[in-house]
C-alpha cells in the first residue's frame, strides 16, 4: 500500500507564493478557475452560530485529507470544510486501487491514511496556508469570502471516540494553539509579516459523527450525547440511506432509476438504523443540544453499501459503496422524508451525487452546508467547482434574488404559497410580496418571527417539489451514467504519452504532475572499457517528443487509481510514470518501486534511480558529473562525455540513461522548476 508522506509547511508554502507569482495558479489549480466573490450577491449561510461565505464543502473524502486538499478545495469556492474522518484504528490496510469513478461512483475507503496526529497538522497546516493566502492580496478576495468553517468528522464507535488519542485530536482541534506557534516556526522568513500573521487557534468546534454502516442506533445516540456533553461540540449526525428500507430503495434504484445491476445486500438494512429509530434520537439529541445551548444537525447522506459486481477492486472486496447521480435520488428521497417529518426544525447538511447542475437546487432548499466529492473527482478536478457558482449565480439572476435566503423564497416561484403556509395575513402577506418583488428588505418587512416561519416552510416545500421529481429526471438513471471513459487503445509508457493532461486536476492529493525537460533526441550510447580508454557503440536514438512529459509525485499518491480511469491510454500514470520521492530514505525504503529522489552533496546535486529494478546514481556539480551503477562508476565533464568519461566499468555500460537523468534532474529540481519534489529537496526535516 502506498504510504502518504506530507510535506513540511515551508515547502508547501514557498510551491504556493511561488506558482502563485510565476504561473498564476496555486498546486496547478490555475487563477480562473479560483473563486474569490459573487459579484455583489451574498452567498453566506450560517452553521452552529458561524458564518460560512458560501455553502459549499468538500465532503470529509480525498479533497480534505491532506493541507493542500484543504486549499485547493477552498480556492474551488469551498467555506464549510468537512476534514476527512478520523478514527482511532488509523493502520487501515485499504485495497489498492480504491476509488472507482468509470461510471456513477464506488469506492472501497472510509477513513483517513495518515495517523491521528499528522491529520490533526495537516489539519492546521491547511488553515494556515489559507490564512497567509487570504493575508497575503494576492487574491483580491471580495468582502467577507474570507469566512471559513472547518467541520471535524470522526467515526466510528464510542470507544475509539472516547479513546485518549481520538480525545488529543478533539482537544487539538478545539485549541490548535501549541501546533500554530510549532508550524509558525516552520514558516521562511521571506513571508515578512505573514510570519507573525495571527492564526485561529480554535480550528473547530463543529463536529460531524460518521455513523459508518451497521452502526447501531443507540450507539450513535451515545457517541453524539458524549460529544455533546463532555466536549462542548456542535454536532451532526450523518445517516445512512438504509433508512430508506428495502422496499423504497430497490424501487428507486432498479425500477425508477434503472441500475438493475446494483445489488444491496439484505444484510445492510438488517444491521442498520431503521427510520423509527433514527426519529427517536434525533429528537432526543436536538433537545439535549438545545438545553446545552449546542446546534444539532443531519448528514443526508453516507454512501450506499452495495455488493462487489465490478472487476474494478480486488475480488477480495465482496462490498464496495455507491456514490454519485443514484444517490443523489435516494438521499433527497430522504432528505423530502426527514423535512415531512421534522420541518426545519434541524439544519440538514447534504452530500449526494453534487455537481454542477444540481448545486443550485440544493442551494434552493436551504440546505448547509452542501458537499461533494465525488464529481470533483472527474476531469478538471477541483476547477469543477467554479461552474457550481456560475450555475448558482445565473439562476439567482434569473429569479431576482441577491442573497441564500431571497433565492430559497423565490427559486420555485412560490413565495405567496409559502408564505401562507407560514401563517401570514393577508395584510403581511401583501407587505411582504412587496418588498420581496420590488428587491427591497423581505426579512424587514416581515419581522424576524414571520420571515424565519415563512424561509423554513419554503425549505420545507421546496425539499418536497424538487426531491419528487428526481426519480424522472432522466439526467440520474443509469442510461445516462452507462458511459465508459473513452480510451485509446495504446499503452502509456515512461516517457511520452497523449499529453491530454487529465492526470493531474483529477487527482485530489495534486500528486501528479508535468515537467518540461529540453526537447532531446538523446542518442543510445554504450561505452566499454579498453586498453586505450573507451570504445563506444550506437544503437539508435531515444526520442522524448512530446514538450511535456508527466510523472508522480510519491509522498502525495495513495494509488487510489482515478488518474487511472480517466487516461485515455492503458496503465495508469501514477503505475508507469515516473516516480519521484520526496526524501532519498523514503526512496530507500520503498526499494520494490521504481522511482527518483534526490539530494544535496555540497555543491553537487545527486539524483537517485531506480529503473526496471536497477538502481542508478547521477552526481553532477560545477563542471563534472558522476554515473553509477552495478558494475561500474564513471565520472565525466557533461559537456564532452566522450572525451572525458573515466572510472571503473565491469561490463559495457549502457550511457543513455545518464544524458536521461540529466535531463530529469534540470526539468524537475532545477531552482526554477515548481514541482513538490523540487521544494521537498530542501524543505527543513519534519
Amino acid at each position: 500500500m502506498a504510504e502518504l508522506r506530507p510535506l513540511p509547511l515551508a515547502a508547501l508554502v514557498r510551491r504556493m507564493f511561488r506558482e502563485l507569482d510565476e504561473r498564476d495558479a496555486v498546486f496547478d489549480l490555475p487563477r480562473r478557475k479560483f473563486v474569490t466573490g459573487a459579484d455583489g450577491r451574498d452567498l453566506s449561510v450560517a452553521l452552529h452560530g458561524h458564518r460560512a461565505a458560501t455553502p459549499l464543502g468538500p465532503a470529509a473524502g480525498p479533497q480534505s485529507q491532506m493541507a493542500q486538499n484543504v486549499v485547493l478545495s477552498w480556492l474551488g469556492g469551498a467555506r464549510v470544510l468537512e476534514l476527512k474522518t478520523v478514527q482511532v484504528d488509523d493502520e487501515l490496510v485499504i485495497p489498492r486501487p480504491c476509488i472507482d469513478m468509470q461510471t456513477v461512483g464506488y469506492n472501497v475507503e472510509w477513513s483517513q491514511e495518515l495517523k491521528l496526529e499528522q491529520s490533526l497538522e495537516e489539519y492546521v497546516k491547511g488553515m494556515m496556508l489559507v490564512e497567509l493566502l487570504a493575508a497575503s492580496g494576492r487574491l483580491e478576495l471580495a468582502a467577507g469570502w474570507r469566512d471559513t468553517v472547518y467541520d471535524m468528522s470522526v467515526g466510528y464507535d464510542l470507544a475509539g471516540v472516547r479513546s485518549p488519542r481520538v480525545q488529543a485530536f478533539l482537544d487539538g482541534m478545539l485549541d490548535c494553539s501549541d501546533v500554530v506557534e510549532r508550524l509558525r516556526r516552520d514558516l521562511p522568513p521571506e513571508l515578512g509579516p505573514l510570519r507573525d500573521l495571527d492564526f485561529p487557534t480554535r480550528l473547530s468546534d463543529t463536529l460531524t459523527l460518521s455513523t459508518f454502516h451497521g452502526c447501531p442506533p443507540d450507539e450513535i445516540e451515545a457517541i453524539t450525547t458524549w460529544l455533546l456533553e463532555e466536549k462542548r461540540l456542535h454536532a451532526v449526525v450523518k445517516l445512512n440511506p438504509m433508512l430508506l428500507g428495502p422496499e423504497r430503495t430497490r424501487e428507486l434504484l432498479h425500477e425508477r432509476l434503472g441500475y438493475t445491476d446494483v445489488r444491496v445486500p439484505d444484510s445492510a438494512f438488517e444491521r442498520d438504523t431503521r427510520w423509527d429509530q433514527a426519529v427517536g434520537f434525533v429528537e432526543r439529541l436536538g433537545a439535549r443540544a438545545d438545553a446545552l445551548g449546542l446546534g444539532f444537525g443531519v448528514k443526508f447522506t453516507n454512501t450506499l453499501i452495495v455488493e462487489n459486481h465490478r472487476d474494478f477492486f480486488p475480488a477480495s472486496e465482496r462490498e464496495m459503496y455507491l456514490s454519485g447521480p443514484p444517490l443523489h435520488v435516494l438521499a433527497m428521497d430522504l432528505v423530502r422524508r426527514f423535512r415531512a417529518t421534522f420541518g426545519d426544525r434541524w439544519p440538514v447538511s447534504f452530500s449526494a451525487g453534487i455537481d454542477r447542475r444540481n448545486f443550485p437546487d440544493a442551494v434552493a432548499l436551504g440546505l448547509v452546508p452542501i458537499t461533494v466529492c465525488s464529481d470533483l473527482l472527474k476531469p478538471g478536478g477541483y476547477a469543477r467547482a467554479r461552474g457550481y457558482f456560475d450555475e448558482l449565480l445565473g439562476r439567482m439572476d434569473a429569479v431576482g434574488a441577491r442573497d441564500v435566503d431571497g433565492f430559497v423564497l423565490r427559486a420555485h416561484g412560490r413565495a405567496a404559497d409559502d408564505l401562507a403556509a407560514a401563517g401570514a395575513t393577508d395584510q403581511e402577506a401583501a407587505r411582504c410580496l412587496g418588498a420581496l418583488e420590488q428587491g427591497g428588505d423581505a426579512r424587514a418587512a416581515a419581522g424576524e418571527a414571520l420571515f424565519a416561519r415563512w424561509l423554513a416552510a419554503a425549505r420545507v416545500a421546496n425539499t418536497d417539489r424538487y426531491a419528487a421529481r428526481l426519480p424522472d429526471d432522466p439526467r440520474y438513471a443509469q442510461a445516462a451514467n452507462a458511459r465508459l471513459p473513452r480510451k485509446l487503445g495504446s499503452h502509456l509508457e515512461l516517457f511520452d504519452c497523449v499529453a491530454c493532461d487529465k492526470c493531474v486536476p483529477v487527482c485530489p492529493n495534486d500528486a501528479n504532475f508535468a515537467f518540461e525537460p529540453a526537447a532531446a533526441e538523446v542518442p543510445i550510447v554504450h561505452a566499454r572499457a579498453a586498453d586505450a580508454g573507451w570504445t563506444f557503440r550506437e544503437d539508435g536514438v531515444l526520442r522524448l517528443e512530446a514538450k511535456r512529459q508527466y510523472a508522480n509525485f510519491a509522498d502525495f499518491c495513495n494509488d487510489c487509481g482515478n488518474c487511472d480511469v480517466f487516461c485515455p491510454e492503458d496503465g495508469g500514470p501514477y503505475l508507469v510514470k515516473p516516480r519521484f520521492f520526496g526524501t532519498v530514505a523514503d526512496w530507500r525504503a520503498s526499494a520494490h518501486l521504481d522511482g527518483f529522489a534526490a539530494e544535496r552533496a555540497g555543491e553537487a546535486l545527486r539524483l537517485h534511480a531506480r529503473v526496471d529494478g536497477r538502481e542508478l546514481l547521477l552526481e553532477r556539480g560545477p563542471g563534472a558529473a558522476r554515473y553509477a551503477g552495478d558494475g561500474f562508476d564513471l565520472r565525466y565533464d557533461p559537456a564532452d562525455l566522450r572525451g572525458t568519461l573515466a572510472g571503473r566499468a565491469d561490463t559495457e555500460v549502457d550511457l543513455t540513461w545518464a544524458r536521461v537523468l540529466e535531463l530529469v534532474l534540470d526539468a524537475v529540481y532545477a531552482d526554477a522548476a515548481l514541482t513538490h519534489a523540487r521544494f521537498a529537496l530542501d524543505a527543513p526535516a519534519p
